[in-house]
């Protein structure tokens, strides 16, 4: 059960406190991956058109777009990460203030709470430490997706549809060397993603025990640390491991693009231009799938977090509804 303070769902939350700003994060998304293929399209008529024809002064205006458009992307980059960091320390201070909010209900009745809970003090040093890890650290990752949430799937995927569609528009044989790149990782990366998730979910539980020992005793149970310590080396190691696959069919991506392009510009049947657009297309498909995939492992920890946190919320103000009563 989710709290009333709180939208059910992380998503929810997003749109609740930031739904028209992240409309102006959107706009400056499209005008980021709207850019991403013509740098590619210049390098190609680069070393296709101007080098091999020896246009001299066809080159300097090349290039001069080159870095002209660069700079510009590169400008609603900056516009978009120094909109995105804002929008998502809004959403901490929000989420903070809710707790402030909520936690005030509490002294009012501390008399009160001493003399029903007097015999469960453990429990309250507990919660106690429960909220503090809420107000301190578990608001931080909540509120840091919200700046991400619609705009950085939004940019990533627009650049993997703009990137593949111009790379199969000069060279079809691309499009299957980019979904050979693609979809193995659609099949192993949500299976890794929700070993993850299992963890985090208990790592925030046991984090929130030790808070709770902290307080109590004034220092934490060494089975916490321990099990904190295993479930961080496990997500290491997952995570890592995912990320040592993707870079190898990345890598492996651009050797068959090398291999069979080579060929293919030695028998003369494709220029070497297009063997350099498909090269540095592959390298523009690695970031932007690594992002999304970053994104969705934010998305799927940040949720489980997002409920857990939510369900925390309920029940302090429902413990503060029962003391008002008593």
């Amino acid at each position: 059960m989710s709290s009333p303070l709180l939208p059910k769902t992380i998503m929810g939350y997003v749109l609740r406190t930031s739904g028209r700003h992240q409309i102006g994060l959107a706009v400056l998304a499209v005008g980021v991956f709207g850019l991403t293929s013509v740098p590619l399209e210049i390098q190609r008529r680069i070393v296709n058109d101007a080098i091999k024809n020896g246009a001299t002064q066809t080159i300097v205006w090349l290039a001069l777009a080159y870095a002209g458009v660069a700079l510009l992307e590169q400008a609603f980059k900056l516009g978009l990460n120094i909109y995105r960091g804002w929008v998502s320390e809004d959403a901490v201070r929000t989420l903070r203030k809710t707790l402030r909010q909520s936690g005030l209900r509490e002294p009012a009745h501390r008399d009160v709470a001493r003399e029903a809970r007097s015999e469960a003090s453990t429990d309250d040093d507990s919660e106690t430490g429960t909220h503090a890890a809420m107000v301190v650290s578990e608001a931080e990752p909540i509120g840091g997706f919200v700046g991400m949430a619609i705009s950085e799937p939004l940019l990533q995927i627009g650049i993997l549809v703009s990137v593949i569609g111009y790379m199969t528009f000069i060279e079809p044989w691309a499009l299957l060397l980019s979904l050979g790149f693609l979809l193995p990782q659609i099949l192993f990366v949500p299976l890794m993603q929700g070993a993850i998730n299992r963890r985090a979910a208990e790592r925030v539980k046991t984090l929130r025990g030790v808070g709770g020992d902290i307080v109590a005793q004034g220092v934490p149970q060494e089975e916490g640390i321990e099990r904190v310590f295993a479930l961080n080396m496990g997500i290491y190691k997952i995570k890592f491991s995912m990320n040592l696959a993707m870079n190898f069919l990345y890598h492996a991506a651009v050797a068959i693009a090398l291999g069979v392009g080579g060929l293919l510009v030695v028998e003369q049947r494709l220029q070497l231009g297009t063997v350099v657009a498909v090269v540095s297309g592959l390298g523009k498909l690695n970031d932007p799938w690594g992002d999304l995939v970053n994104w969705f492992r934010e998305f799927s920890v940040d949720s489980v977090k997002y409920r857990l946190f939510a369900d925390a919320l309920e029940h302090h103000t429902a413990a503060g509804r029962g003391l008002a009563t008593a």
